[in-house]
């Protein structure tokens, strides 16, 4: 087996200099360092992650806990991680509550077993949970899009204001005026801001806000179900839906074929996420695209430089939503 001995008698350093090459712990001459990474690619050298983990006290893992996995913006989000720590030389460890808060403790007890680096929260929707669980954590942490509790870490989102402002113009200047908006759960942030942006587009069209036109749900296939049945209940019906997430349009799709209504004839549909399913619904979703790519490149950096740099101060990036357009309205 190669060592690392064999590589410097080789390339005529010493052992300390192949061992700053490979671990890139300090500043080695252009020259030589492209002279041990040729030795490295000839004797295809495999330095040991332990003993490198032993050494450097870093194990390059990180890991990242989800608290839901039926919707499939988390697991494009999550699909989009794994690629950045691939690029980054990163193994990535995911951990899935399953929307069980009660088994919080025993994931985050898994992650910090496997010695990771860092952690990547992202959370789906409010739950009762034992806020001390992560706050006592001492690794660097990175939240993705939103968490339950505030934390002294970084926060990678979109501007979900923005977001919701877009979704409801969009509608309004194809000609909508009646426009409902299911919501995922108000208690999040999130959720507030994006009603917030449907108000304003709403009065700055001088439309009147129906109260019974916003109706609170979740951000999943039944709460989208629900919520369009209630409204298809009204003696005045909206013509046009504003759903904050793919997944409860998705559930309004179903709902509306069920009562035996088409979309866009019936009722025009506008979706939030520009889920990877959006585009192949009959007819295909127009929604709000969240950068999801984005989100977990910044996210997975960002984690990267923390754990380098404990110190970096703290950032909140906001990234910026688009219209995608198809044919639902």
């Amino acid at each position: 087996m190669t060592t690392m001995k064999d590589i410097a008698r080789i390339a005529g350093v010493s052992l300390s200099t192949v061992s700053h090459v490979v671990n890139n712990t300090r500043f080695v001459s252009e020259e030589i360092t492209q002279r041990v990474q040729q030795v490295i690619k000839d004797l295809d050298y495999k330095p040991s992650l332990v003993a490198r983990s032993l050494k450097i006290k870093e194990t390059n893992t990180i890991g990242m806990l989800v608290t839901a996995s039926s919707n499939p913006f988390f697991s494009e989000v999550v699909r989009h991680v794994e690629r950045y720590c691939e690029r980054h030389n990163y193994h990535l460890i995911v951990v899935n509550t399953e929307g069980n808060f009660h088994s919080l403790k025993q994931h985050l007890d898994r992650l910090l077993l496997k010695q990771v680096d860092g952690l990547l929260l992202m959370c789906s929707e409010p739950k009762d949970l034992e806020s001390n669980l992560i706050k006592d954590i001492t690794l660097p942490v990175v939240i993705i899009d939103w968490w339950q509790d505030p934390l002294n870490a970084d926060i990678i989102h979109e501007n979900s204001e923005l977001g919701g402002y877009l979704a409801t113009k969009s509608l309004i200047e194809a000609g909508y005026s009646d426009i409902a908006v299911i919501t995922g759960e108000l208690t999040k942030p999130l959720t507030q801001d994006r009603l917030k942006g449907y108000k304003r587009a709403v009065q700055e069209h001088n439309l009147q806000i129906n109260p019974d036109w916003i109706v609170e749900s979740h951000f999943d296939y039944q709460g989208g179900i629900d919520a369009m049945n209630y409204l298809l209940s009204l003696d005045k019906r909206p013509k046009a839906i504003f759903a904050m997430s793919d997944s409860i349009a998705i559930g309004v799709y179903q709902s509306v074929w069920k009562a035996g209504l088409s979309i866009p004839k019936d009722i025009a549909v506008m979706g939030y996420d520009n889920i990877e399913l959006a585009q192949y619904l009959s007819p295909p979703l127009s929604t709000i695209h969240q950068p999801k790519a984005r989100l977990a490149k910044y996210a997975v950096e960002r984690l990267i430089a923390r754990i380098r740099d404990p110190y970096k101060k703290i950032e909140n990036i906001q990234l910026t939503p688009e219209v995608v357009r198809r044919s639902s309205f």
